[in-house]
Protein backbone atom coordinates (compact mmCIF):
# COMPACT_ATOMS: atom_id res chain seq x y z
CA UNK A 1 0.00 0.00 0.00
CA UNK A 2 2.96 2.30 0.80
CA UNK A 3 4.65 1.76 -2.12
CA UNK A 4 1.51 2.75 -4.26
CA UNK A 5 0.99 6.06 -2.64
CA UNK A 6 4.37 7.32 -3.36
CA UNK A 7 3.66 6.00 -7.00
CA UNK A 8 0.78 7.92 -7.22
CA UNK A 9 2.58 10.92 -5.59
CA UNK A 10 5.19 11.18 -7.95
CA UNK A 11 2.59 10.44 -11.17
CA UNK A 12 0.90 13.61 -9.45
CA UNK A 13 3.94 15.57 -9.71
CA UNK A 14 5.33 14.50 -13.07
CA UNK A 15 1.46 15.73 -14.68
CA UNK A 16 2.01 18.93 -12.93
CA UNK A 17 5.28 19.68 -14.37
CA UNK A 18 4.53 18.67 -17.61
CA UNK A 19 0.80 20.71 -17.29
CA UNK A 20 2.72 23.74 -15.94
CA UNK A 21 5.72 23.35 -18.83
CA UNK A 22 2.82 22.98 -21.57
CA UNK A 23 0.89 26.27 -20.68
CA UNK A 24 4.31 28.32 -20.33
CA UNK A 25 5.32 26.90 -23.95
CA UNK A 26 1.73 28.21 -25.74
CA UNK A 27 0.85 30.80 -23.52
CA UNK A 28 1.54 34.33 -25.48
CA UNK A 29 5.03 36.09 -24.48
CA UNK A 30 4.82 39.83 -23.53
CA UNK A 31 8.32 41.21 -23.71
CA UNK A 32 9.41 43.61 -21.12
CA UNK A 33 9.91 47.12 -21.76
CA UNK A 34 11.58 49.76 -19.31
CA UNK A 35 13.39 52.98 -19.42
CA UNK A 36 15.71 54.13 -16.75
CA UNK A 37 15.65 57.33 -15.39
CA UNK A 38 17.72 59.52 -12.79
CA UNK A 39 17.99 62.59 -11.21
CA UNK A 40 19.94 65.42 -9.05
CA UNK A 41 19.30 69.20 -8.34
CA UNK A 42 20.96 70.11 -11.36
CA UNK A 43 20.07 67.53 -14.34
CA UNK A 44 18.38 64.44 -15.49
CA UNK A 45 19.80 61.17 -17.18
CA UNK A 46 16.97 59.09 -18.84
CA UNK A 47 17.12 55.86 -21.76
CA UNK A 48 14.75 55.80 -24.70
CA UNK A 49 14.32 53.26 -26.88
CA UNK A 50 15.71 53.61 -30.72
CA UNK A 51 14.80 50.40 -32.44
CA UNK A 52 13.58 47.32 -31.31
CA UNK A 53 15.40 45.27 -34.05
CA UNK A 54 18.44 44.56 -36.17
CA UNK A 55 18.85 42.03 -39.22
CA UNK A 56 15.23 41.00 -38.27
CA UNK A 57 16.41 39.86 -34.84
CA UNK A 58 14.61 40.88 -32.01
CA UNK A 59 17.57 42.98 -30.24
CA UNK A 60 16.46 46.11 -28.75
CA UNK A 61 18.63 49.42 -28.83
CA UNK A 62 18.71 52.46 -26.24
CA UNK A 63 20.35 55.80 -26.31
CA UNK A 64 20.28 58.18 -23.41
CA UNK A 65 19.52 61.95 -22.77
CA UNK A 66 20.36 64.81 -20.28
CA UNK A 67 18.54 67.44 -19.67
CA UNK A 68 20.58 70.40 -17.61
CA UNK A 69 18.28 72.12 -15.40
CA UNK A 70 20.50 75.32 -15.39
CA UNK A 71 21.64 75.67 -18.69
CA UNK A 72 17.78 74.50 -20.81
CA UNK A 73 19.87 72.11 -22.69
CA UNK A 74 18.86 68.58 -23.86
CA UNK A 75 21.48 66.52 -25.05
CA UNK A 76 21.49 62.95 -25.76
CA UNK A 77 23.83 59.91 -28.08
CA UNK A 78 22.85 56.32 -29.01
CA UNK A 79 25.75 53.89 -29.15
CA UNK A 80 26.49 51.85 -32.29
CA UNK A 81 26.30 48.74 -31.60
CA UNK A 82 28.86 47.75 -34.53
CA UNK A 83 31.84 50.54 -33.50
CA UNK A 84 31.05 50.47 -29.59
CA UNK A 85 31.19 54.06 -30.09
CA UNK A 86 28.70 56.92 -29.75
CA UNK A 87 27.48 57.52 -33.28
CA UNK A 88 24.60 60.03 -33.22
CA UNK A 89 24.19 62.65 -30.95
CA UNK A 90 21.50 64.99 -30.04
CA UNK A 91 20.77 68.50 -28.89
CA UNK A 92 17.81 70.86 -28.13
CA UNK A 93 17.48 74.37 -26.25
CA UNK A 94 14.89 73.62 -24.21
CA UNK A 95 14.47 77.38 -22.93
CA UNK A 96 13.93 78.69 -26.16
CA UNK A 97 10.94 76.52 -26.83
CA UNK A 98 9.49 76.79 -23.36
CA UNK A 99 9.64 80.12 -23.92
CA UNK A 100 11.44 80.43 -20.52
CA UNK A 101 12.11 83.57 -18.84
CA UNK A 102 16.05 84.41 -18.34
CA UNK A 103 15.67 85.52 -14.64
CA UNK A 104 13.30 82.93 -13.46
CA UNK A 105 14.37 79.74 -12.26
CA UNK A 106 12.86 76.95 -14.87
CA UNK A 107 11.53 73.34 -13.39
CA UNK A 108 11.64 70.29 -15.81
CA UNK A 109 10.85 67.39 -15.10
CA UNK A 110 11.47 64.26 -18.47
CA UNK A 111 9.53 60.75 -19.25
CA UNK A 112 10.39 58.88 -21.97
CA UNK A 113 7.89 56.75 -23.78
CA UNK A 114 7.46 54.70 -27.09
CA UNK A 115 5.54 56.58 -30.33
CA UNK A 116 6.53 54.44 -33.50
CA UNK A 117 6.17 57.33 -35.64
CA UNK A 118 6.18 57.44 -39.37
CA UNK A 119 8.67 58.71 -41.24
CA UNK A 120 8.85 62.38 -42.24
CA UNK A 121 10.69 64.52 -44.64
CA UNK A 122 12.94 61.88 -45.68
CA UNK A 123 13.90 60.75 -41.98
CA UNK A 124 13.39 57.91 -39.87
CA UNK A 125 12.21 58.36 -35.93
CA UNK A 126 13.44 56.30 -33.33
CA UNK A 127 10.68 54.03 -31.76
CA UNK A 128 11.08 55.95 -28.74
CA UNK A 129 10.22 60.22 -27.47
CA UNK A 130 11.11 62.07 -25.21
CA UNK A 131 8.43 64.19 -23.19
CA UNK A 132 9.53 67.70 -21.40
CA UNK A 133 7.53 69.33 -19.16
CA UNK A 134 8.16 72.47 -17.86
CA UNK A 135 6.48 74.36 -14.59
CA UNK A 136 6.54 77.91 -15.50
CA UNK A 137 5.11 78.02 -19.05
CA UNK A 138 2.89 75.39 -18.54
CA UNK A 139 3.49 73.12 -21.84
CA UNK A 140 4.63 69.59 -22.16
CA UNK A 141 6.70 69.02 -25.58
CA UNK A 142 7.33 65.70 -26.96
CA UNK A 143 10.25 65.58 -28.88
CA UNK A 144 11.22 63.01 -31.49
CA UNK A 145 14.83 62.11 -32.93
CA UNK A 146 16.18 60.62 -36.38
CA UNK A 147 17.94 57.62 -36.00
CA UNK A 148 19.15 54.80 -38.56
CA UNK A 149 21.61 52.08 -37.21
CA UNK A 150 25.29 52.55 -39.53
CA UNK A 151 28.70 52.55 -39.55
CA UNK A 152 29.96 56.55 -39.37
CA UNK A 153 33.43 57.51 -39.16
CA UNK A 154 32.02 60.15 -37.23
CA UNK A 155 29.04 60.60 -34.73
CA UNK A 156 26.77 62.84 -36.37
CA UNK A 157 24.49 65.87 -34.91
CA UNK A 158 20.79 65.87 -35.20
CA UNK A 159 18.61 68.23 -33.72
CA UNK A 160 15.52 66.62 -31.76
CA UNK A 161 11.87 67.29 -33.42
CA UNK A 162 9.23 68.82 -31.91
CA UNK A 163 6.24 66.18 -32.53
CA UNK A 164 3.60 67.79 -30.38
CA UNK A 165 2.31 69.62 -26.94
CA UNK A 166 0.07 70.94 -25.04
CA UNK A 167 -1.02 73.18 -22.45
CA UNK A 168 -1.28 71.38 -18.81
CA UNK A 169 -1.89 74.62 -16.83
CA UNK A 170 -1.75 78.24 -17.28
CA UNK A 171 1.00 79.97 -17.83
CA UNK A 172 2.87 82.59 -14.86
CA UNK A 173 3.27 86.05 -16.12
CA UNK A 174 6.49 87.29 -16.64
CA UNK A 175 7.55 89.86 -14.41
CA UNK A 176 9.37 92.87 -15.45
Amino acid sequence: MRHSLSDIRVSWLVAGLVAGLGIAYFWPHEPAYATNADRDSSFAMVTVSVGTSAAGINDPMEGVFILDFLTGQLKGAVLNRQTGKFASLYYRELAIDFDVDPEAEPHYAMVTGFSQLASRQGSTYASGVVYIGELSSGKVLAYAFPWKEAPRPAPQKYQLQIVDGFQWRVAKEKTK
